[in-house]
Parts: structure tokens; sequence; C-alpha cells
């Protein structure tokens, strides 16, 4: 009797994966943050113009939420880290 042996499927790893993913940080709205906190910690954690942050904290409150950075998961975790230094709610979703 000939068995032939078979031949395991190569495993390959992908390290950088994690950091290429397409990922979102969502900001969640609440009832004790001013708009201007939440404008001035939004500019800050992801270097939007005045504007931008104005118009997604507009967001935030009307809707509940909104997804406030898309980018690559360190940078949603970068992003995230620094919203939540003034205690915003935030949410990383891939």
């Amino acid at each position: 009797m000939d068995i032939q042996k078979q031949q395991a499927p190569e495993i390959i790893e992908d390290t950088d994966t994690l950091n290429v993913l397409a990922s979102r940080v969502i900001l969640y709205n609440d009832d004790w943050h001013s708009f201007d906190e939440v404008i001035a910690q939004i500019i800050k954690a992801t270097n939007c113009s005045f504007e931008k942050a104005r118009s997604l904290t507009f967001e935030v409150h009307v809707k509940g939420k909104a997804v406030v950075f898309s980018g690559e998961l360190k940078e949603c975790l970068r992003v995230s880290s620094i919203l939540e230094e003034i205690a915003l709610h935030t949410q990383i979703v891939t």
C-alpha cells in the first residue's frame, strides 16, 4: 500500500495586520461635558479644524454618537486615549 503524506498548509503571519486594518473611533454623547470642552478635545485628539470639531460635536449631540476618526488601529487607540483624558466615552470598531 502506498500512502502519500499530506503536507500541512503554510501559515503566514502578518505582524502588521493590526496597524493596517481600518478602524473608527466612535464618540458617545453625555450630559456633563460642554460643547466647548468636547470641541477642544476633538481638536487635540485629531488635529482637525475648529469647524470640523464643532460639526462632529453637534452630530454627537443630535444623534447620540458619531465617528470622529478613522484610520489605523494604532492611531485610533491614540485618539481614543486623548478623548478619554476628560472622561469622554469612546469605542473603537474595526
